[in-house]
């Protein structure tokens, strides 16, 4: 920094110590200039505000935004092209009921209105992705780009002609030691700067009929959501009501129960206790008379991690949903290798490596710090 630069910097500290300090007054900007100010103040809140709750309103769980984020961020350090998307509510609720209503059978009455269910609701998740999409681009980006180079293009001009501000004040209190042009050039700069704020600031207010614009393009994403989810219920609820007819309409089977088997006892069994005879009770698989001792005495036998190594024990089943995750099972015991964030660990189990949730067990040795 120049000589010149040293002492405008010096110039302001002083003026800014006084005002602070002393009880000195500045330059005042007209109420006009201030009324603006405050508008923009009011707008950049209101951007980031919005913003941040238009986020909780598409991605309502802050433990699935964390592991979002977290997840992008490993992708973007991975090199992967391809983000893990948000989980959807509706999502999992038809993951969890087609694949029951699969278990249970489809030719069930049940079980075909869970597989039903679960593919509507899936379908529901596809629809809401398609919003969150819509949403962010045509809502959320536009504001942060407006965050980011309008408004804070705004505050740099503001920060100078404040700075400007208190380098005319001092050379105006000490007028005499200071050249003249030295303070009309400073006063020259102030107003310089006041033109180009009020300007910007003006012109952000005036053109304010951008943000009604992208406002409407919320309204618009969420309006289609919402007739496409209609849509899918409406067919959902045709699929059901058919489905409710047609069981009431077949007739009522009456269960048969199967006839009991029945034994024929000789005179050699007259001895026995109506069971079967020793020579023709089966003997269980699993039972070997042959098996070692010892050998029983290893299946129980589980190998433990060093004391000294950083270690968890799982508190609940924990299933990878994502690419990089670690599962595992309630009581498996985990080798801690790095803290992610506050929310994940990463470890190893079994020779496998990856992340998972730090609710889901609990530190037996900690990381050392």
């Amino acid at each position: 920094m120049s000589v010149a630069g040293l002492k405008k910097q010096f110039y302001k500290a002083s003026q800014l110590v006084s005002e602070k300090v002393g009880g000195a007054e500045g330059t005042k900007l007209d109420e006009d200039f201030k009324d603006l100010e405050r508008k923009v103040d009011v707008t950049s809140k209101a951007v980031v505000e919005v913003i941040s709750k238009t986020s909780e309103y598409l991605q309502p769980n802050p433990a699935s935004r964390a592991k979002l984020s977290m997840l992008n961020t490993m992708s973007k350090i991975r090199g992967q092209v391809k983000n893990p998307g948000y989980p959807q509510a509706e999502g999992l609720l038809g993951e969890c009921m087609s694949k029951y209503g699969r278990e249970l059978g489809e030719e069930t009455n049940f079980g075909g209105a869970l597989v039903d269910v679960g593919e509507a609701m899936k379908r529901l998740a596809e629809v809401k992705d398609s919003l969150d999409i819509d949403v962010k681009q045509n809502f959320i980006d536009p504001l942060q780009g407006l965050n980011d180079k309008d408004l804070r293009e705004i505050q740099h001009h503001l920060k100078k002609l404040e700075g400007r501000r208190l380098d005319y004040d001092y050379k105006k209190k000490r007028q005499g030691k200071i050249p003249d042009e030295e303070v009309r050039q400073a006063l020259e700069k102030f107003h310089e700067s006041k033109e180009v704020a009020e300007t910007s600031m003006y012109n952000l207010l005036e053109n304010d009929i951008e943000q009604v614009s992208q406002l409407s393009a919320l309204v618009e994403s969420q309006l289609q959501y919402h007739k496409q989810a209609v849509q899918v219920l409406d067919e959902l609820s045709d699929k059901l009501g058919d489905r409710m007819s047609e069981a009431q309409s077949r007739p009522r089977q009456e269960y048969t129960p199967k006839p009991k088997p029945i034994f024929d006892f000789g005179e050699d069994n007259n001895h026995s206790n109506g069971g079967y005879s020793a020579s023709m009770a089966p003997t269980p698989s699993f039972i070997s008379a042959e098996l070692p001792f010892d050998l029983a005495r290893l299946s129980f036998w589980k190998p433990r991690l060093s004391p000294e190594q950083p270690s968890c024990k799982a508190l609940y089943d924990f299933e990878p949903e994502n690419e990089g995750e670690l599962g595992f099972r309630e009581g498996d015991i985990i080798t801690l290798t790095n803290q992610i964030d506050e929310n994940w660990y990463e470890g190893m189990l079994n020779g496998q490596s990856g992340f998972f949730p730090l609710n889901y067990v609990e530190v037996l040795v900690p990381l050392p710090h």
